[in-house]
């Protein structure tokens, strides 16, 4: 279910998808803090990792596995994978997302 007041579920439904699967799109980061820096977005709306249960076992064994695909169609050997808890831990945008960065980390270290 989507939210029309929520960035990610627009991006999810119009954004400028680099990979995309049942369930699961990857778009660029508008501000990237590594030379590839991509977003893994479930297609529904679910707001933080704290409600991960909300996902089948299936549902989620994909979305993992579309977090790793992403990362390979990306031409990525070497990366970092990184999802943000709550307000505390930088997470600005409350629909559930995966930071994929590689091509080396900068400052993101």
């Amino acid at each position: 279910m989507s939210r029309p007041d929520c960035l990610f579920c627009r991006l999810v439904a119009e954004g400028e998808h680099v990979h995309k699967t049942d369930g699961f799109v990857a778009i660029r980061d508008i501000d990237p803090k590594a030379p590839v820096h991509l977003l893994v977005l479930p297609e529904r709306h679910v707001d933080t990792f704290r409600e991960v249960a909300t996902f089948s076992g299936d549902e989620a064994r994909r979305m993992l596995q579309f977090v790793a695909e992403t990362a390979r169609e990306a031409g990525l050997e070497d990366y970092r994978v990184v999802v943000n808890v709550g307000a505390g831990a930088g997470q600005t945008v409350f629909h559930l997302h995966w930071h994929v960065l590689g091509g080396g980390l900068g400052g993101f270290e």
